[in-house]
């Protein structure tokens, strides 16, 4: 076991941006829970906990190159209540097969901006047996610190991809496969035929799915207010609109 350096702790708090994840190709997880299940997925190249922690869990000590004890994570924690544990992992890198991906149902986002929502959208897919979630390049960071923490481990299990949006749907499209849309003028959710396989996309907080994508889209969805016709609130959280519609189409499947 190590003692953290003034370096080692720089280095590591410098995670918290994006720029110095993606020049080292690492994230932080925080917590006894994110840190285990990344354990048995992801490649672990620091590990940091106090002196507790270790003594519970000592084989965790082969799973990483990098272990560190600290009798509080104060020093190097990005929470605001530090927990026991922290580990720094190697981020995945996934190959983007539109071909592999048309016999499930795949999520896309498309410039979804608040981590609590990209980290709650990742831990819904992961509880309905969705394996890969498409994203635009302007959505946010899966690998943030907040992400990570949202999704409670399901980062471990869901694979996030990064790309061209209307390249990705071009070569969905030529397949086949068809693509949903959420709009405030689609068609109701509970009376339209979906299928079993297929790519649902969620659109921005503010400003739903981009003008640009809308001709890629196959059927346009609404998740109807009750009862009709009542004035309501102008739109739903894109995390609870997303567990809704994946949901129903889950249902479809039962």
């Amino acid at each position: 076991m190590n003692i953290l350096s003034k370096a080692v702790i720089k280095q590591i708090r410098a995670l918290e941006q994006r720029k110095f994840r993606r020049e080292q190709g690492r994230f932080i997880a925080e917590s006894d829970k994110l840190v285990l299940d990344n354990l048995d997925t992801m490649k672990c190249l620091q590990l940091i906990a106090t002196p507790a922690w270790w003594q519970a869990h000592p084989e965790a000590a082969d799973k990483a190159p990098e272990t560190y004890v600290e009798e509080n994570l104060e020093r190097v924690s990005l929470l605001q209540h530090p927990q026991n544990v922290m580990g720094v992992f190697q981020i995945p890198s996934y190959d983007l097969k539109p071909a592999a991906l048309c016999r499930n149902l795949v999520l896309c986002l498309d410039t979804v901006q608040d981590p609590g929502n990209l980290g709650t959208v990742i831990r819904l897919c992961d509880w309905f047996g969705i394996r890969d979630i498409v994203c635009s390049r302007e959505t946010a960071d899966c690998y943030a610190p907040k992400v990570v923490q949202a999704t409670m481990g399901a980062i471990a299990r869901v694979r996030v991809h990064y790309t061209d949006l209307a390249s990705f749907f071009s070569a969905m499209q030529e397949l086949g496969i068809p693509i949903y849309g959420t709009y405030l003028e689609g068609d109701n959710l509970y009376r339209t035929d979906l299928a079993p396989v297929g790519v649902l996309v969620m659109g921005n907080e503010g400003n739903g799915i981009s003008p640009a994508l809308e001709p890629f889209i196959t059927r346009k969805l609404n998740i109807p207010s009750y009862p009709a016709g009542l004035p309501t609130s102008e739109s739903l959280n894109v995390g609870v609109a997303t567990a809704i519609a994946v949901a129903e189409f889950r249902r479809r499947q039962l």
